[in-house]
């Protein structure tokens, strides 16, 4: 899919959080901490049982639990009315910003 706001709109058909009590974005915020650290431990068996060696079944497994960021992701911004484009738009230009002003190594998240 190369839209990300298309993708967002399809995301929405799977989401089953209204089966939660909780507010849908405390929902996507935990899901989105638990896929995060998935892939932290996706990386944590490679170097330890692969000696950091990437093969298919790696790329396999890591695409899947970065697919299931991106879901989270792309539904929590639906909460909050924002379209992914919007995000992936913002954060070029803010980088961009960075690296112009020599600061990406910088502190802080309003530099």
């Amino acid at each position: 899919m190369k839209n990300i706001d298309t993708y967002q709109a399809k995301a929405a058909e799977t989401d089953e959080s209204q089966k939660c009590t909780s507010p849908p974005y405390l929902y996507y915020v935990l899901g989105l901490c638990g896929e995060s650290g998935e892939v932290s431990e996706k990386i944590k068996k490679l170097m330890r049982n692969k000696n950091g060696k990437i093969d298919k079944e790696f790329l396999e497994d890591i695409k899947s639990e970065l697919g299931d960021i991106m879901w989270y992701v792309s539904r929590l911004a639906f909460q909050f009315g924002i379209d992914m484009s919007e995000i992936t738009s913002y954060n070029l230009k803010k980088l961009k910003s960075r690296k112009d002003r020599n600061v990406l190594k910088s502190q802080g998240d309003r530099r």
